[in-house]
């Protein structure tokens, strides 16, 4: 046994010397995946949206304050990296973040990784609430579908804008669970021939640390409560008029 251990011990310093990675020293970003319907995964992960290789980068601002938008950490460092584009968006008025509102662009080369960026508007912040948020899921998810996007990253960013007043992991979990009810709709209108068909691989919604194990609690229960409605739902078409 002593001498298993003393070889054990031996290779794992050997590896570290030649710049091989072992689990624990790898620097990669703390991830966790759970299985959702429609074979679709969600998984929670610790990094910036700045830095998530995807498809479709998805963030949220409260609506525009013309005594000035808050600012802080990632949010920050997001707007940062493209150039103060975010914010010269909404400083002259030309995205206002009106709940449900949405904008698309593609972020200067070299500035940031994902592909392109699309920002939901969470609406004055004094009525941000849960049902904000079930309102963005959905209109994340369906943009998304609108847009082909295959992988697809979510920040809600809400406490990268100084707000407080929700918990994280039940903001995150709220998204989810409507972010997988829209998706099953789109999947049903797909089956129906009433939608073209396209898959969404995987969604990865973005948490510090801090969040981090919150976010996963509530994601999982998020995906609990949207199976059980989904068992719910009617199975009948949608329209009493067939598509070849």
């Amino acid at each position: 046994m002593k001498t298993s251990l003393k070889l054990i011990a031996t290779l794992f310093i050997a590896l570290s010397q030649i710049g091989i990675s072992t689990p624990a020293d790898t620097g990669a970003p703390a991830e966790k995946s759970f299985d959702a319907p429609h074979q679709m995964k969600i998984a929670v992960k610790m990094i910036g949206p700045y830095a998530q290789e995807t498809d479709l980068q998805i963030i949220c601002v409260f609506k525009h304050k013309p005594s000035g938008d808050t600012y802080i950490s990632a949010m920050k460092d997001f707007d940062d990296k493209i150039g103060g584009l975010l914010s010269s968006l909404r400083n002259r008025g030309e995205f206002i973040g009106e709940l449900g509102e949405t904008i698309l662009f593609e972020p200067p080369t070299g500035s940031i990784v994902p592909s392109r960026v699309l920002v939901i508007g969470l609406g004055p912040e004094s009525d941000l609430s849960l049902e904000t948020l079930r309102v963005v899921g959905r209109v994340a998810l369906r943009e998304a579908v609108r847009l082909k996007a295959k992988h697809v990253s979510f920040a809600p960013t809400i406490r990268d804008q100084g707000n407080n007043s929700i918990d994280v992991g039940q903001g995150d979990g709220a998204v989810v669970e409507n972010v997988i009810l829209a998706y099953d709709t789109e999947k049903r209108l797909q089956a129906q021939h009433l939608a073209g068909t396209f898959d969404i691989a995987d969604w990865t919604v973005e948490a510090g640390p801090t969040f981090y194990d919150g976010a996963c609690k509530e994601i999982q229960s998020g995906i609990e409560n949207a199976e059980k409605e989904i068992s719910g739902r009617p199975s009948s078409p949608y329209s009493s008029l067939k598509n070849p």
